[in-house]
């Protein structure tokens, strides 16, 4: 629904709150009057921009999370459980001061008077709340022009990576290796360093094994022993039950072996929506960040700039600070799955452009569930 629609349903003290909120002039008995007056005032692009741009980076971290959400209602607890990871860092910028620090139910209250949120307006949905969908729209537009200002162009590098369709072709060769060879896996059940090295040497893109005593946990089953790249190809392998630990050894399953005699390669689309449930635990918002890196990365731009145009939204992950979980977490994946390019500039340093690949992986953030089962 939209704000126009959710109006009409709201109770008049709902829409007096509002009213008094925007200080809208109107008649506060008038329901017709008291609509019109929000839509007028919420309805002007200049206040709509000049209202978002005084809202604190805590309550645009909760917007941005619901705009990007699927789901068509949300309960309390989940709202709270939202707001409170968006206003993690205020609440312990504020911590000792003696300043009152607003609770999330407070927090729901005041989205409520703002328009932002409404109940549900059925007998089974009147304990949920929702959010207008122009009011989404609207908000990643303004959002989008604010990221945009801070970004710093570049020219064409010349070299980049690109690794379009490499990932695709990583995951057959793997699968051709564990039905070739005898894996063995070691008490931990991964796959020892000898047969690592031999694997890596076979694909298209390598890596650097994990040195031992490194930290490492919170993106994927495997990621703890083997390197990123390799740990996705595995944990979407062993999810798609090409691959079997049996005991001391790693085999191809039935349904490996079928999908090796079809001949075809894994679409990377399907690799790129599991790499979002995968990392989500660890980067609760990463639909919405790569939406944001698509739209900001349509031509050449830095590395440097786009961290401070987006930094804020990223939350630190333990030990993996807002700064490498862009760079190593999001931007190299990315790259990975074939979907961003990286280079290096003379004067501009590390530079990066969203492939076309990539744009349309991005444009179906806006439509990926958190409860969505990446195979089908």
């Amino acid at each position: 629904m939209n704000l126009a629609d959710m109006l009409t349903y709201a109770d008049i003290g709902q829409l007096s709150n509002i009213a008094s909120y925007y200080d809208c002039e109107c008649k506060r008995n008038s329901k017709h009057d008291l609509i019109q007056s929000i839509l007028i005032k919420l309805g002007r692009r200049d206040y709509f921009e000049e209202l978002v741009g005084h809202l604190s980076e805590a309550d645009l971290r909760f917007l941005n999370s619901v705009v990007f959400d699927t789901r068509s209602g949300y309960s309390l607890e989940e709202l709270t459980a939202t707001i409170r990871q968006a206003s993690a860092e205020k609440a312990d910028d504020e911590k000792g001061k003696s300043q009152k620090v607003e609770s999330p139910r407070e927090a729901v209250a005041r989205y409520r008077r703002s328009g932002w949120l409404f109940n549900g307006f059925t007998h089974s949905t009147k304990y949920t709340f929702q959010v207008p969908s122009d009011l989404k729209q609207r908000f990643r537009d303004v959002l989008r022009g604010r990221l945009e200002e801070r970004l710093q162009s570049s020219e064409e590098p010349e070299a980049y990576r690109d690794e379009q369709g490499l990932i695709s072709a990583d995951m057959l060769l793997f699968l051709k290796y564990v039905e070739g060879q005898e894996v063995e896996l070691n008490a931990e059940g991964f796959m020892y360093r000898r047969y690592q090295q031999q694997l890596m040497s076979s694909l298209h893109i390598q890596e650097s094994l994990i040195s031992k005593g490194a930290w490492r946990f919170g993106y994927g089953r495997s990621c703890t022993e083997y390197p990123d790249r390799f740990a996705l190809l595995y944990d979407y392998a062993y999810a798609r039950q090409w691959i079997r630990e049996a005991g001391t050894r790693l085999i191809l399953t039935d349904r490996g072996k079928e999908f090796l005699d079809e001949g075809k390669e894994e679409s990377v689309l399907q690799v790129f929506r599991f790499w979002l449930r995968l990392y989500k635990g660890a980067v609760p918002n990463l639909s919405s960040l790569v939406y944001w890196i698509s739209k900001c990365a349509k031509d050449w731009v830095t590395t440097e700039s786009l961290y401070e145009s987006l930094g804020w939204l990223i939350r630190p992950f333990y030990y993996d600070t807002p700064q490498a979980i862009l760079d190593q977490r999001i931007l190299r994946m990315l790259m990975h799955l074939g979907m961003l390019r990286i280079g290096e500039g003379e004067q501009s340093g590390t530079v990066i452009r969203m492939t076309v690949l990539g744009h349309k992986a991005a444009e179906a953030c806006l439509h990926i569930g958190d409860n969505e089962d990446f195979l089908h």
